[in-house]
């Protein structure tokens, strides 16, 4: 799995949301967010977070849509409980999935950052096919960029933001992702949440 120099991952499935814009001029991309979601909430498997991320939400199609359908949100990534990559947006790019957010003294981490969603949600287990895919995505992301740290939206925007959840187990991601990082790097990832 390889990130090129565009910004687009050669194994992911391509749908453009057209919710992005530039990143500043001369800011690195040194964040990974990991996020969860799922449209309905909880329902797994369907079209509504690909119709958020590219503004074809119905707010007829289920009550809780109503709240979304004026929504412009966007990730760069999104792994289905299956294991299938969505990429949305290029990592060259500033994706909108952080919203009002701070990381060490920086706001606005879309600058700098890239987003990942996780399909689930902060009630059930992540598929242990989409940390398989993760760590791939990640060790990915890492050889392209200098990513410091990894962490979830609750990090970034604690008190506001919840995911990926207490069901994400940071710790077996943690092993994984070190256990099979190449060249003994640690995938960038000094600060990657405990």
């Amino acid at each position: 799995m390889k990130i090129d120099t565009s910004g687009y991952l050669d194994e992911a499935c391509l749908i453009v949301s057209p919710n992005f814009d530039e990143r500043p001029e001369g800011c690195d991309i040194s964040l990974l967010v990991i996020h969860n979601i799922s449209l309905p909430p909880n329902e797994f498997g369907g079209q509504g977070v690909i119709e958020l991320f590219t503004n074809q939400i119905n707010p007829d199609t289920h009550p809780y849509y109503q709240s979304l359908c004026d929504l412009r949100v966007s990730a760069h990534f999104f792994i289905r409980r299956n294991g299938l990559i969505i990429q949305f947006v290029a990592c060259t790019q500033r994706a909108w999935h952080a919203g009002v957010s701070c990381w060490q003294g920086r706001n606005r981490c879309n600058d700098f950052s890239i987003g990942i969603e996780l399909e689930g949600s902060d009630t059930i287990i992540f598929t242990e096919v989409q940390y398989t895919r993760l760590v791939t995505l990640t060790h990915a992301l890492c050889k392209r960029y200098p990513i410091k740290d990894i962490v979830g939206h609750a990090d970034i925007a604690p008190g506001r933001k919840t995911d990926p959840g207490p069901y994400f187990n940071w710790q077996d991601y943690r092993a994984v992702l070190y256990s099979t990082s190449l060249s003994g790097t640690k995938c960038g990832a000094d600060n990657l949440k405990e």
